[in-house]
């Protein structure tokens, strides 16, 4: 937040979404979207959906089985919606230690890593994507591919 407050980009993201072109924010990218971030301190975000994002809650994990950071492929199982066109439940890939809380009818997607956490949001015209598609080989590429279609 303090990068695009200081190259001026801020006021330039907040622009082009309130243009109501498909705007798509991808691992640190989707946790800018919301409200607050409990990384390193507590920061604003850009508000853009409502919601935070906070750290793996460890005392829900068994964690001989899961470490964090969250490091590889997941199964994000995903609800109809056209970002997902041609995709049913797909592996991607990600690396995060935090995850987004946000409201039921913004989440598209979630991922079992411990416990359920949401793992792709939409908010109108605006596209979220905690695991990386563009590391997420074939699935990752329909998903860019689903994107650049929206319009």
């Amino acid at each position: 937040m303090e990068h695009l407050k200081s190259t001026g980009m801020l006021e330039a993201v907040k622009q082009f979404t309130s243009s109501g072109k498909p705007i798509i924010g991808i691992c640190l990218g989707m946790q800018l979207l919301f409200e607050s971030s409990e990384e390193f301190g507590s920061h604003e975000g850009l508000g853009l959906i409502p919601g935070k994002v906070v750290a793996f809650d460890k005392s829900k994990m068994d964690m001989d089985d899961h470490k964090v950071p969250h490091v590889g492929w997941n199964k994000a199982f995903n609800k109809e919606n056209k970002i997902f066109d041609g995709l049913e439940n797909p592996y991607l890939y990600f690396v995060h230690s935090f995850h987004v809380v946000t409201e039921e009818k913004y989440a598209i997607a979630t991922t079992h890593y411990g416990y359920d956490f949401v793992s792709a949001v939409q908010k109108d015209n605006i596209y979220g994507f905690q695991p990386h598609p563009e590391k997420s080989h074939d699935n990752g590429i329909q998903i860019l591919r689903n994107f650049m279609e929206i319009n």
